[in-house]
């Protein structure tokens, strides 16, 4: 059966079912379980079929299910399908055969995004769990420090990896009893740290020697080269490297109707972390050890015409140069020249 569209609406126990004919009848409706034998069980007679579903936990699996068994998905971005979630008459039902009917009308409508591979998602899921540990370490530091801040002391500046040691012997005697096991927890997170930065070492060394391209910016480590690949997956997923830049939300938002065309922030579409990666990055490359460069002109500029939040915004936009910069490296291999935008023409 090949001349039908279906609409999944997904759920963390079971999957809402809408089927439509090549009129746009519905069919068939029909409940699911939400693991793979099911699926496969149920969706086997559907294979050519059309299938669209919103983003979600389950939906990148769910579609690698569904395209192994022939079938043609379309993930739809949640955030870009009002008539899904502004609906005053929304339900399970409604919503798996309105996304039916989006995907027969014009599959565009859903403004469809691609998920990463399952060997790109479980490496990047190492580069999260590391981010979640440090994430954690910052917070009990913070926390030592403001215990002791409180009875009138200050523990001595250090970087985090040293902290449970250096900072030891400074405890109050009083406080002693009760931060002495957040340092021992500070440092097994330090240790683990570690052993993840190994690890994701071995990783960009055997799958990834790309990275090596794009670590050749100043500013730019193992975490942000690796971060990035395994985000964008293949450089061919664009036609042009700007494009990088409003995929992962670091252009302004648009609002224009007649004369009126609004400033407005950036979007903040696309993936949270790389583009908390990336502002890391230009925040270093404006910074006192920023490596004199294009990229660093480039702010530098936008700083020195002063006005509100100048400083942030040109953070912002080095962010975007840099995802385009780095998106170029990627598909050509070039050797990386800092102030190649500053050489006197030939």
């Amino acid at each position: 059966m090949t001349t039908v569209t279906i609409g999944i609406d997904l759920g963390d126990k079971n999957h809402e079912v809408c089927v439509l004919d090549n009129a746009g009848e519905v069919i068939d409706r029909f409940m699911v379980g939400n693991t793979k034998s099911q699926l496969q069980k149920v969706f086997a007679k559907y294979a050519g079929a059309l299938v669209a579903m919103e983003t979600g936990t389950h939906s990148p699996w769910v579609s690698r299910v569904l395209v192994a068994l022939g079938c043609r998905v379309l993930v739809g971005n949640a955030r870009k399908l009002r008539a899904i979630w502004a609906s005053s008459q929304k339900s399970d039902t409604k919503d798996a055969e309105m996304l039916a009917r989006i995907a027969r009308l014009d599959p565009k409508l859903l403004y469809p995004i691609r998920h990463r591979s399952q060997k790109a998602q479980v490496d990047l899921e190492q580069i999260k769990a590391r981010d979640l540990l440090v994430r954690l370490r910052t917070d009990l530091i913070n926390h030592v420090r403001g215990v002791v801040k409180s009875l009138g002391e200050r523990l001595s500046k250090c970087a985090a990896p040293a902290f449970h040691k250096k900072v030891q012997k400074e405890l109050p005697d009083d406080l002693r009893t009760a931060l002495i096991p957040l340092l021992e927890q500070i440092g097994s997170l330090t240790g683990q740290i570690r052993a993840y930065d190994k690890q994701l070492e071995d990783v960009a060394e055997t799958a990834y020697p790309e990275t090596v391209c794009l670590r050749q910016i100043q500013g730019v480590g193992l975490i942000t080269a690796l971060a990035y690949i395994l985000t964008l997956e293949s450089p061919d997923r664009f036609d042009k490297s700007r494009a990088v830049g409003p995929h992962l939300g670091l252009t302004p938002r648009k609002d224009q109707s007649g004369s009126s065309d609004k400033q407005l922030r950036i979007s903040k579409e696309g993936d949270v972390y790389l583009r908390r990666l990336l502002v890391s990055c230009a925040q270093y490359i404006l910074g006192p050890f920023g490596q004199d460069s294009d990229l660093r002109r480039y702010g530098e500029r936008l700083i020195a015409r002063g006005g509100r939040a100048a400083k942030r915004k040109a953070v912002v936009a080095v962010a975007r140069k840099l995802g385009i910069l780095l998106h170029h490296l990627w598909s050509t291999g070039e050797v990386y020249q800092p102030l190649h935008n500053a050489k006197p023409a030939a």
